[in-house]
């Protein structure tokens, strides 16, 4: 390799943070046009991931490191959220989430994941929802996580429970909620306030209230119910179930299997 080739990649490496999969658009704004990164793969200094996705040589590149490219390089809205932002910031250690765990990931409806992302092994299964749940910021709820070299966007605990609660029952089961949600002891009622009241979903906050209350949680009587838009009618998650009067929402005795008959609205 030429010795400005070399010092071109060694400038990239320092760019580069190690697990992470770099895109070919970001690789350009750093000087390594389409020709320099085939002569870097022949040298086998970066390997592919994907039609226009790379990764180090000799790197470990997990799903977390993929999410970085889209977020970071590609400034795409997509986060972990749901189970795994819980599980994340452990607050779910019951749930697996080693090899074929499933990864929960939240997008905008107008937002598609990579082809180079979805049809790589991660060694996960990756569940990707689409949705305008809330309708302030769609960054409202989110923090960041440190992985290592570098950091990926998630949901914070108050979010990723609602985002959990909208999957109720199809993708996600009741009881798994419940369990969820008993741990959650420590929820800032402020950051709950303001995402009851963006969130768009009447299931979901029906849903929030009944099992944050069922749970007894201080957190709770800091809210100001009274701004948070409940709806009007009544909601079912699972037929003959146990009706919620004052929330209007049907809920199963004891839980529910995935796929049960349901409203998501």
């Amino acid at each position: 390799m030429a010795s400005g080739s070399r010092s071109k990649i060694n400038q990239l490496l320092k760019a580069w943070p190690s697990g992470t999969v770099a895109v070919l658009p970001w690789l350009q704004k750093q000087g390594v046009y389409q020709q320099l990164v085939h002569e870097y793969e022949k040298s086998s200094w970066v390997r592919r991931v994907g039609q226009g996705a790379y990764a180090r040589a000799g790197d470990t590149v997990e799903w977390t490191g993929g999410l970085y490219a889209i977020q970071e390089q590609m400034g795409l809205s997509v986060h972990a959220g749901g189970k795994t932002a819980l599980q994340m910031q452990g607050y779910a250690h019951f749930l697996p989430m080693g090899a074929g765990a499933t990864v929960t990931l939240f997008g905008l409806p107008n937002i598609k994941l990579p082809m180079w992302f979805r049809r790589y092994r991660w060694g996960v299964k990756v569940r990707y929802t689409t949705t305008n749940l809330f309708t302030s910021d769609a960054e409202q709820g989110l923090t960041g996580r440190a992985m290592g070299f570098y950091v990926v966007r998630l949901s914070t605990p108050e979010r990723a429970i609602m985002e959990v609660l909208y999957g109720v029952p199809k993708e996600e089961s009741y009881e798994e909620a419940k369990l969820l949600m008993e741990g959650l002891t420590t929820l800032r009622p402020r950051l709950v306030q303001m995402l009851l009241e963006s969130c768009v979903s009447i299931k979901v906050k029906r849903l929030f209230m009944v099992l944050a209350e069922s749970c007894g949680h201080t957190w709770v009587k800091k809210l100001d119910l009274s701004k948070v838009d409940f709806g009007k009618g009544k909601r079912m998650l699972v037929r003959g179930g146990r009706f919620d009067s004052k929330y209007n929402i049907t809920v199963p005795e004891k839980g529910v299997r995935r796929g049960a008959a349901g409203e998501r609205a």
